[in-house]
């Protein structure tokens, strides 16, 4: 799988101007509804801010990767922010975050398609350059084409 294939310049939030973190997830959700990916937003932000409640999906380094399979979904998709200032996330090693990737898996989809979203960009994500590179993005496109070259 592709991850930039999943993003549309209407799921790229360049900065996203929001103060927590349940602000953020229904945001995003905007984008992945006028995306395609999903079509019930209520249905969805309630299946992933439960999936939160169960530990942070902030993974460290500025970074946080909310996700959740839900019957909302018709098609996987992926939304991507950088925050206009750092927000609180609950984060493992309790630093607020710049950079969420929202992910958005069908509740019957039976492969694991979100954890191989997850683990693709978690590799990434661990090196310094690449969140430099999405930090200091310019563009919609330009983030769209930084996930095309990871």
């Amino acid at each position: 799988m592709n991850i930039h294939e999943l993003l549309t310049e209407d799921t790229v939030f360049l900065p996203l101007e929001v103060g927590t973190k349940e602000e953020v997830i229904a945001r995003m959700t905007e984008g992945l509804k006028l995306s395609g990916s999903v079509t019930d937003g209520v249905q969805y932000v309630s299946d992933v801010l439960a999936r939160e409640a169960t530990g942070s999906t902030g993974i460290g380094f500025g970074v946080a990767i909310p996700h959740g399979k839900s019957a909302g979904v018709v098609k996987p998709g992926l939304a991507v922010a950088r925050m206009a200032g750092p927000t609180d996330w609950d984060s493992l090693d309790e630093t607020p975050v710049s950079i969420v990737f929202l992910i958005a898996v069908p509740k019957e989809n039976v492969g694991n398609e979100h954890l191989q979203i997850l683990v693709a960009l978690s590799r990434k994500l661990i090196h310094d350059d690449f969140r430099q590179s999405l930090l200091d993005a310019g563009s919609k496109q330009e983030i769209i084409d930084i996930l095309k070259n990871m």
